[in-house]
């Protein structure tokens, strides 16, 4: 490892992306890098935002894995029996799972109705009620935050647990992962303290409990880094499989596009280089998991929140692994 690379990489972070919290280099399940800045330590957990999705496609992944649900063509209206579509309404009861792990699903907003959702006591059934419309179920459309809580609901209905409680047992758990409990908001003061805290270990959840899906969580760099271990070890953690390899196959492959970034998307998973087999977790501010199974390095990057952060892929891609992918 060359030592004035570093000191490099170290400046570019302090000029560029002087939001970042922590940041580890794994190669070969080894820590070659670990560093924290912002008054952050290794026991910082920092809220991660979107990377939150990828864990719900693991959980998902899991959850078909046990049995719990048959298959991602699954209808999502089989999940709840007891939703009363609306009448004339038939473009819901086509979406599949499938369509909600590959941001393929239509909904009824054009601007997100974020009051209106955040102010639901059910904000499961808020996205059910948006799902649909005149859109064109298969094409691309990347919704953040209304509408992969209907996963968490999936989810909830499938294993007869709490996300947090399923995630706990079969995730979090098995990889040493701590995150202390749920968190319920009163009011937006809350909500913002929670997105600026460096210390609160926590998943959001809505009023009746169902945990968030498309933000929310709150890892350490140190867990974001063992998640990317666990896909670039193919589902494998300790000799233990966490997660079948296929699951991890199918969820880091290109299903769907986002043609105005041409970017091309998994099961809740951006696809960087197909054929480095490079993967990312990618959350608002800065959040990344990102894994290269070629060059077998995983880097996670923690940040605290600011708008349009600097680009971390270009970051880990011209600043990270040119130092660390020949290091042994």
């Amino acid at each position: 490892m060359n030592q004035e690379k570093v000191t490099e990489l170290e400046k570019t972070i302090n000029n560029d992306h002087s939001n970042i919290a922590g940041i580890i280099v794994l190669k070969n399940g080894k820590t070659l890098y670990e560093n924290y800045f912002n008054e952050c330590t290794a026991t910082s957990s920092i809220h991660v935002y979107s990377v939150t999705k990828s864990i719900i496609s693991i959980l998902v992944g899991i959850a078909i894995d046990k049995g719990y649900i048959k298959s991602i063509n699954q209808k999502v209206l089989e999940f709840f029996p007891d939703y009363t579509v609306k009448r004339g309404e038939k473009t819901i009861q086509s979406v599949t799972l499938e369509n909600l792990l590959t941001m393929t699903a239509p909904y009824k907003y054009k601007s997100a109705p974020y009051t209106k959702y955040f102010t639901s006591d059910d904000w499961v059934k808020a996205a059910l009620d948006l799902l649909g419309g005149r859109g064109q179920i298969g094409e691309f459309r990347y919704t953040p935050l209304i509408g992969p809580d209907i996963l968490s609901g999936i989810l909830v209905k499938a294993t007869g647990q709490s996300v947090f409680e399923f995630a706990a047992e079969n995730l979090f758990s098995p990889l040493g992962i701590t995150v202390e409990s749920n968190i319920i908001f009163h009011n937006k003061e809350e909500q913002l303290a929670f997105s600026k805290a460096k210390n609160i270990s926590s998943w959001v959840s809505d009023p009746a409990g169902v945990n968030t899906a498309g933000w929310g969580l709150t890892l350490t760099p140190g867990d974001m880094a063992k998640i990317g271990q666990l896909y670039l070890d193919k589902g494998s953690w300790n000799k233990e499989q966490i997660l079948s390899a296929q699951w991890v196959n199918e969820s880091t492959k290109e299903h769907s596009r986002w043609v105005k970034f041409n970017l091309p998307y998994g099961y809740l998973w951006w696809i960087i280089d197909d054929k480095e087999h490079a993967c990312a977790a990618m959350g608002d501010g800065g959040n990344v998991i990102y894994f290269n199974t070629k060059k077998k390095i995983v880097v996670s990057i923690a940040s605290l929140f600011v708008q349009n952060a600097k680009d971390r892929i270009e970051l880990i891609k011209e600043h990270i692994e040119p130092i660390f992918e020949n290091c042994v």
